[in-house]
């Protein structure tokens, strides 16, 4: 059982979102970083949106602190925050190196479509509503990574020998991360119950299915990639 069935919150916006979720973590480019047959182009053209997008969600953090009430949830946004600017964004760049993209270059990127609605979605959503409006916002990408790193490093059927995209399976798989998507479960978990009553739960599971569908638009903006 993994630790993300142990959470209270989670569990219900997944299931109320189920086919958007399905869509996001078994998307067709999902099943192509699996067995190693993704074009190398639509990767490396996720991986420059990518470093964008973290941009953004290290955006989200600081806004998380401003809309914290407590020590505590200002703890929560700043261990968010860090671990996209000290941690994520380091291995990241690191990663995009070997794909022959260096920073200053995906810094200089325009910003995609399905870059630009998810991002400014989830800051819209923290800007109008309260911390767990926007930690429901987030929570698409900050667990569903987790959980798509670690049910394709744990499938046997996942290609290890050969596969181009190994270590990034690994990377989401690996105990850091899997400590970041846990803790953002149990932030979730801490602001349900000293924010929501059940009459919310409508409102949130809404924000989660739209959230999760834009995640689903940014693996197909990497597929849609011009190939050349």
């Amino acid at each position: 059982m993994s630790y993300l069935d142990d959470l209270k919150l989670f569990p219900h916006l997944r299931e109320a979102g189920s086919q958007a979720w399905s869509d996001y973590v078994e998307h067709e480019f999902v099943s192509g970083v699996a067995d190693g047959t993704l074009p190398e182009t639509a990767f490396r053209h996720y991986l420059g949106q990518d470093y964008l997008f973290l941009i953004h969600f290290a955006r989200a953090y600081a806004l998380a602190a401003y809309k914290a009430e407590s020590l505590t949830e200002i703890r929560d946004a700043a261990a968010g925050m860090s671990a996209i600017v000290d941690t994520e964004m380091a291995l990241h760049v690191a990663y995009c190196g070997a794909w022959g993209l260096n920073e200053g270059s995906m810094e200089a990127l325009p910003e995609a479509t399905a870059t630009m609605a998810y991002t400014r979605y989830v800051l819209e959503k923290g800007g109008q509503g309260d911390l767990l409006d926007l930690y429901v916002a987030l929570a698409p990408c900050v667990i569903g990574y987790g959980e798509i790193g670690a049910r394709l490093s744990a499938d046997s059927k996942t290609r290890r020998e050969g596969n181009p995209y190994a270590s990034w399976i690994e990377m989401y798989a690996g105990d850091e991360y899997q400590g970041v998507a846990r803790a953002h479960g149990e932030a979730l978990d801490r602001l349900w119950q000293s924010r929501a009553g059940g009459e919310r739960l409508d409102a949130l599971k809404r924000n989660f299915e739209q959230a999760t569908r834009l995640e689903v638009d940014f693996w197909q903006m990497g597929l849609d990639a011009p190939q050349n």
